[in-house]
């Protein structure tokens, strides 16, 4: 038999994997919202908003953008939800950690749709903590966990084949409810009662231990902080940290949730072209998982290291950010630059640096809080982070009605403003690596000089 030393090492890996398999199968699902569209359209949804007009050759067209616009709704509403709810949950998690699990199937798809965003998104946050179990391997674990979030929108595409193959969509979503009882054995057998600590105190151990239990209250963990939570959301790191995730999010958001009349209006209306390129679109996402992993091996690069005489962990861990910050905001500009071009062949390459931008956006954000600021503040930065990126992603539905309108029916105009947007990501980087020349700077100064305070 197994020693508790030896049971604690089975359990950690078993919680991480059980935690994997949930947000790979569970977590980002409303991400795969082209699928569901596919099939959604298929079954009439919002069929009667569907006009008969006369083309330019007196043929008879049917006008279906006021269905797109009313399925552009209930994504950008559902997105908006995933991360603005985060907020409260945020402030919650900084003081309780359990999993949740909120599944719906509704006739009415925006409350539908909402709640699978919101319970989605709480497997992730929940499970994130797990990468605190592996230190020197933490930013890759949070990575991973991102990348297996992104990977889990095939999950409508399974169910969109599966709707092909005579399988209805009630019975597809029962099923899925049915698995909440999963999740509630998985939270109670493999997830503690409070935080996972970092650094992780010798001899911690959760759940059921043949031994003494060691856990660690949030309030043990707040005692280390360094600064305060408003101290850190003030921070400028906080700022351009905002303003990094939110313009490259916009410009996910609003690809994903005009990607159906994008391919509609590229195949000239060819439905089986439509659902190859949406399969195409969807089979990427599942290399999410593959590639968010390799964003948390550039950050964690230099762990098992020695460090120079002076250098802090954290200064350490902030300058291995600096690379993968400017790599992210260079793969979104290049994945906006080819959703722009209108040729139907590039969009296999745009699919795919979409899922590369979207595994290192994602990843990278959740790692840069862990490594910028005191982990008892995590849950609430987060929070916060990710609802006020949401109030800014709201803009994808004026950016959708402005391009189905005024531009009538061409994207090129919000797509170029949208990527010349995306170039403020550069901004985050640059101050990132700024700030570790000024510590390196003031390590070179006499003893006798006081070192300024460091964001």
């Amino acid at each position: 038999m197994l020693g508790c030393k030896g049971e604690a090492v089975v359990r950690r890996w078993l919680t991480l994997v059980t935690g994997l398999l949930e947000c790979l199968c569970f977590a980002g699902v409303v991400f795969g919202w082209a699928s569901l569209v596919f099939v959604l359209k298929t079954e009439g949804y919002f069929s009667y908003l569907c006009v008969n007009t006369t083309g330019v050759n007196g043929t008879q067209l049917l006008d279906c953008s006021a269905q797109d616009e009313q399925f552009s709704l209930i994504f950008t509403i559902a997105s908006f939800m995933n991360n603005f709810l985060l907020l409260p949950n945020g402030f919650l998690f900084d003081r309780f950690v359990c999993s949740f699990f909120l599944s719906a199937l509704s006739v009415l798809l925006f409350p539908a749709l909402s709640c699978i965003s919101v319970g989605g998104i709480l497997f992730l946050v929940t499970n994130m903590q797990i990468g605190n179990l592996f230190g020197s391997a933490r930013s890759t674990i949070i990575t991973l966990y991102n990348g297996a979030f992104d990977s889990s929108s095939a999950l409508f595409l399974i169910i969109k084949l599966l709707f092909e193959a005579g399988i209805s969509l009630r019975a597809s979503f029962l099923f899925l409810a049915a698995c909440g009882i999963i999740h509630l054995v998985r939270t109670f057998l493999l997830l503690p009662r409070t935080h996972i600590p970092y650094p992780l105190p010798e001899g911690y151990t959760y759940g059921i231990n043949c031994g003494q239990t060691k856990t660690f209250s949030p309030e043990q963990t707040a005692a280390i902080a360094m600064a305060t939570f408003w101290e850190c959301f003030l921070s400028k790191f906080f700022l351009w940290h905002l303003v990094w995730l939110s313009v490259m999010q916009l410009r996910h958001y609003l690809f994903i949730g005009t990607l159906n009349p994008m391919l509609q209006r590229l195949t000239q209306g060819e439905p089986s072209l439509v659902s190859t390129y949406t399969n195409a679109f969807a089979v990427t996402q599942l290399c999410g998982v593959l590639c968010a992993p390799w964003n948390g091996l550039i950050m964690d690069r230099h762990k098992g290291k020695p460090r120079a005489t002076g250098v802090s962990e954290k200064e350490a861990d902030l300058r291995a950010s600096v690379l993968s910050l400017t790599l992210t905001a260079l793969q979104c500009v290049l994945f906006s630059i080819c959703a722009s071009t209108p040729f139907l062949s590039l969009q296999y390459l745009t699919f795919v640096l979409q899922v590369l931008n979207r595994s290192f956006l994602y990843g990278g954000n959740a790692a840069f809080i862990s490594i910028a600021f005191p982990p008892c503040h995590f849950g609430k930065l987060y929070g916060m982070i990710m609802a006020l990126s949401a109030v800014v992603a709201l803009l994808q539905y004026p950016c959708f009605t402005l391009v189905k309108g005024v531009l009538g029916g061409d994207p090129l105009y919000v797509n170029i403003a949208l990527t010349l947007l995306s170039l403020l990501a550069f901004i985050h980087p640059v101050c990132v690596y700024l700030h570790c020349c000024g510590l390196a700077a003031q390590r070179g100064k006499p003893k006798d000089t006081l070192p300024s305070r460091s964001s």
